[in-house]
């Protein structure tokens, strides 16, 4: 058994959920998952039990500092990735981080590991984009060394925002719009390799450094929705529909759904012709890349976690 003792603030999410897996399966046994979100905080309890889950706002002082007394390793996760109101963003991507290295500080822990995003460098211009830009900027400027990685959009076990929660919109409707004529080109990241790539930092402390971990398939929007279709068996008729049309829908979502799944600024994020830097992230850390049409066959038909469907 490993007794590092690895705190997780915002481990509830896809990245963290993903990573306790991982870390579980290798022999770690001293984990600490913070999150506010109680609900899939109890799903992480029910498949890991050993785990320790704390349900707390990291954007706020509280009781939950007190674990980081001790700890060996931080994986900085907590990320406000959609959402309508931009204080929501400051929250969860700054103030935490704020906070956070503060408690790194204090308490002397030897080795972080933050979570950036390939967003730094987009060309879109949302709440997102514009709070972790700002977050990395904190973290370079906070004097703790550490690698900050950079993953592209992801998708995995326990995804519930990105292609897990379109290949489930696909499962329920007759028809599956997209927008435009789908050619956008996209770079998507298997978390499972993404989670290795932490892990490789954790145990080869990986020295400080900004690292672009970007998917090494480029494929087009619609032919990853092709993908997951085939994937995951469902009848469900794929249709374009004109993007000015696709976007006057979502808006219209937004005014009865305070937390829609997507919304006007992921669409303009999705057509934002971003490309990003293809590493060779696989030698880096040692960690191979899963092809999309298996790490696809992974996700959605995995025996066991495949079924595990996280709150949104």
């Amino acid at each position: 058994m490993n007794k590092l003792r690895i705190i997780l603030p915002g481990g509830a999410g896809l990245v963290g959920q993903n990573l306790v897996a991982q870390l579980v399966l290798k022999g770690y046994n001293n984990i600490i998952v913070i999150d506010k979100h109680k609900t899939n905080l109890e799903s992480l309890q029910v498949i890991h039990p050993a785990v320790i889950t704390i349900n707390a706002d990291l954007s706020k002082p509280g009781a939950w500092q007190n674990y980081f007394k001790g700890a060996d390793v931080v994986v900085m996760l907590q990320a406000q990735i959609g959402g309508l109101f931009y204080q929501e963003f400051i929250d969860n991507n700054i103030s935490s981080t704020e906070l956070i290295l503060d408690l790194i500080k204090e308490n002397s822990i030897p080795y972080l590991v933050h979570i950036s995003s390939s967003v730094v460098e987009s060309v879109a211009d949302d709440f997102y984009t514009r709070s972790k830009i700002k977050q990395e900027k904190i973290v370079l400027a906070g004097g703790i060394a550490c690698p900050i990685l950079r993953p592209t959009l992801m998708f995995g076990w326990f995804d519930r925002k990105h292609l897990g929660w379109l290949a489930r919109l696909m499962q329920k409707i007759p028809v599956f719009p997209i927008p435009g004529n789908g050619k956008f080109m996209r770079q998507p990241l298997y978390v499972g390799d993404f989670c290795g790539v932490i892990i490789s930092c954790i145990e080869n402390r990986i020295p400080s450094g900004i690292f672009n971990i970007s998917g090494h398939q480029k494929i087009d929007y619609i032919d990853m929705i092709r993908v997951i279709k085939r994937a995951t068996g469902t009848k469900a008729v794929i249709l374009k529909i004109p993007y000015g049309l696709f976007y006057a829908l979502l808006w219209v979502w937004a005014l009865f759904d305070k937390n829609p799944p997507f919304t006007t600024q992921q669409l303009q994020a999705l057509v934002a012709k971003d490309e990003f830097e293809v590493t060779n992230w696989p030698e880096t850390f040692g960690v191979p890349f899963t092809p999309f049409e298996q790490a696809i066959e992974e996700t959605f038909n995995h025996p066991k976690y495949s079924k595990v469907v996280l709150d949104f």
